[in-house]
């Protein structure tokens, strides 16, 4: 279990080994959820959230769009 602190604006901090195994990032969308015993943050899914590639996959389509489009010029 781990302790975080509550900053201004209600900001936490999750840490890093939880980010990793969740496969979270910077501009990674959570769903919270109230519970009577607390709050639950969850990982929106890639899909549910439109992100059908990562960044690489991302990059990688891209570049081919700008390689095809040069090609038209």
């Amino acid at each position: 279990m781990y302790r975080v602190r509550v900053k201004r604006k209600g900001q936490v901090t999750v840490p890093a080994d939880i980010r990793e195994r969740m496969n979270m990032e910077e501009g990674s969308l959570l769903e919270i959820e109230e519970r009577p015993d607390g709050i639950l943050l969850k990982p929106l899914s890639a899909i549910k959230i439109g992100k059908v590639a990562g960044k690489k996959e991302h990059d990688k389509i891209i570049n081919e769009l700008d390689r095809l489009r040069s090609e038209w010029r």
